[in-house]
């Protein structure tokens, strides 16, 4: 048995588990397929370019970025909005 362990010993905040992009241990990994696709949507939809080389929080930056100026609201919780 290892000495592994998940979660932490102190509850995280009642505001949910919204963690800026910047501090995730994965943000800084080319974003992934799900990202691209969504942000290649919505990007397109407003009309804009964006560099395909981005990373995964910066990837997020965007889509947050566009849906709110999109209207679009963020439907559930897969790898494209919690970056991993």
């Amino acid at each position: 048995m290892s000495d592994e362990t998940l979660g932490s010993p102190t509850p995280e905040p009642q505001d949910g588990f919204t963690r800026d992009p910047e501090e995730w241990v994965t943000g800084d990994e080319p974003m992934t397929d799900a990202q691209r696709s969504y942000l290649d949507t919505l990007a397109r939809e407003a009309g804009e370019e964006i560099p395909a080389d981005i990373t995964k929080a910066q990837a997020s930056e965007h889509i947050d970025r566009l849906q709110k100026s999109s209207g679009r609201v963020s439907g559930g919780s897969d790898e494209a909005q919690t970056g991993g």
